[in-house]
């Protein structure tokens, strides 16, 4: 699914240098190599351990978590949705499920028939949220599987739909901005948001219309693992994700960033001067 161009350049040598000695590139890696089901069990569907089916309905949702913790990397999932979804959350994350927890959201806010559905991001340090971006996507994401993809190094963090960044959080630690420290587990859920997440919790599930089902493929980590709770030993240029090409966006993905936040941005944290009339030290993004 994916046509992203970072990842693409990047398989693109390994078959170059496989098809000298008639091998094969690694297929994608099932779904039980890299993750587990940690709760709704009742409510996952397998297809051929690649592909995977979390549902909700009014007695329990489900989700699964990566088996191990990584503290920087190149986090991809393919994802299609449920329609006429209204309060149905479809979350793909990173977290490190401490008390004061580091977390990378993609949140993606079910809709009524007829409607955009929003896709949330968020960044959470020492605990402190409150950094959430909403964009309305530019495709019907309940037709087919889209990609959706966290990019996190020592630089930034950026958050990608399909081959298009969406999402530039930068390292602005050095002058008092807040950075993720803590290693971190990929996870995927769905659950109820009917409190918050369509049209700020007026419009609640139906569960007439459950249950509601969404879909995950693309295993494959690319990711320092971690075997502490600090992600500092991950942060190196010797990572394929730490190298010159990651840490600049080159121009014409930048030029896809503006486009795509001039066209499709409705909420950024950064512009609420009356929920913070002194803007947090990573603004502007």
């Amino acid at each position: 699914m994916a046509s992203f161009y970072l990842l693409a350049s990047i398989l693109l040598l390994i078959m170059l240098e496989l098809s000298g000695t008639g091998a094969q590139p690694p297929a994608t890696p099932p779904f039980s190599d890299e993750y587990s089901i940690t709760w709704g069990q009742d409510h996952v569907k397998f297809f051929d351990d690649r592909q995977v089916q979390l549902s909700l309905d009014n007695s329990s949702g489900s989700g699964f978590a990566s088996r191990s913790y990584y503290g920087s990397g190149f986090f991809d999932m393919d994802i299609k949705l449920s329609n006429n979804s209204a309060g149905v959350v479809t979350a793909y994350y990173l977290t490190s499920h401490t008390t004061a927890h580091d977390e990378l959201d993609f949140e993606l806010l079910g809709n009524d028939e007829g409607t955009s559905i929003i896709v949330q991001t968020n960044v959470f340090v020492n605990g402190v949220g409150g950094r959430e971006q909403k964009m309305s996507l530019w495709f019907d994401p309940t037709e087919a599987l889209h990609n959706y993809t966290i990019l996190w190094n020592y630089k930034h963090i950026v958050f990608y739909v399909d081959d298009t960044p969406i999402r530039i959080f930068s390292n602005k630690s050095p002058i008092g901005g807040s950075y993720p420290t803590q290693a971190m587990q990929v996870t995927a859920s769905i659950w109820d948001g009917s409190s918050w997440a369509t049209d700020g919790g007026r419009k609640k599930v139906d569960w007439r219309l459950a249950p509601f089902k969404a879909t995950f493929q693309g295993f494959s980590i690319d990711g320092c693992q971690s075997w502490g709770w600090s992600s500092s030993n991950c942060y190196s240029d010797t990572d394929w994700w730490s190298q010159e090409s990651f840490i600049d966006l080159p121009a014409d993905q930048l030029a896809k960033y503006k486009q795509a936040r001039k066209k499709h941005l409705v909420y950024n944290y950064c512009d609420d001067r009356e929920r913070y009339p002194v803007l947090p030290p990573e603004c502007p993004e």
